[in-house]
């Protein structure tokens, strides 16, 4: 992932150079085909994803909550909450994401407190619903 394209995404909007540069390095860009299932609701968690491009569906136990699109993210819960992912998401078109393994996650989370913080209200946002 080129840190260059990360300016561009508003959840690093505020790191310095450095730190881009740094989340680059532990991110990956994939492209995902519509229908194909990103997180399954009950399986644990193992990464964290933000969507550069398209859109997708996020559904508990069958109903849909959410429709995703650029910039939005997902697997942060499981990640820092619950070790199992708490709803399924699947591509409603093709799909451009940058993902980010739990570890490199974690990682962030410690040195970019900026970052986490952001996550950190997600969260209480997503799941105070």
């Amino acid at each position: 992932m080129e840190a260059k394209r990360l300016e561009q995404v508003a959840l690093f909007s505020t790191l310095s150079k450095k730190e881009l540069e740094q989340v680059a390095q532990w991110t990956d860009e994939l492209t995902v085909p519509e229908g194909d299932e990103l997180a399954t609701q009950g399986s644990f968690a193992h990464e964290f994803f933000l969507i550069e491009d398209g859109t997708a569906e996020v559904r508990k136990d069958g109903e849909t909550l959410n429709v995703l699109g650029p910039g939005d993210f997902f697997g942060e819960i499981g990640l820092l909450e619950t070790d199992r992912r708490t709803a399924t998401v699947v591509a409603t078109s093709p799909l451009t994401v940058i993902v980010m393994a739990q570890r490199e996650f974690k990682s962030m989370e410690k040195d970019m407190p900026a970052v986490a913080d952001r996550i950190r209200a997600a969260i209480r946002a997503r799941l105070s619903d």
